[in-house]
């Protein structure tokens, strides 16, 4: 799980849920698909440990919020045995509220500055 969710990650998206409930959360990391056009951002994970909450768009143009969890998307494989990936270049610049408004107006997550 490491590389989905390195530790510093996962503690961030802990405190967050803990400390920071009903805030407008910058994400911490973003997941996607490799293969499609699936992509999360997420900015918290229940104390679970694996059910976080975030943007999430399956890349059929409806982004929405919700919940994901860390070990479904940890099964879930692509073509040639292709998993979702950690997007590790994605450096979050604004809340999730303005991730959320752009992903609507163009039906799928995109970078924003």
């Amino acid at each position: 799980m490491s590389q989905l969710l390195p530790d510093e990650f996962r503690a961030k998206l802990l405190q967050n849920n803990k400390e920071a409930r009903d805030t407008d959360l910058v994400p911490v990391v973003k997941w996607f698909t490799p293969w499609g056009a699936a992509t999360w951002l997420i900015t918290e994970m229940e104390q679970d440990g694996d059910t976080c909450f975030g943007l999430c768009d399956l890349g059929v143009g409806e982004p929405e919020l919700g919940y994901v969890s860390v070990t479904e998307l940890m099964s879930v494989k692509g073509p040639h045995g292709l998993l979702v990936e950690r997007d590790e270049h994605f450096r979050p610049t604004k809340p999730l509220s303005a991730y959320t408004a752009a992903a609507r107006r163009e039906r799928k997550i995109i970078e924003i500055d």
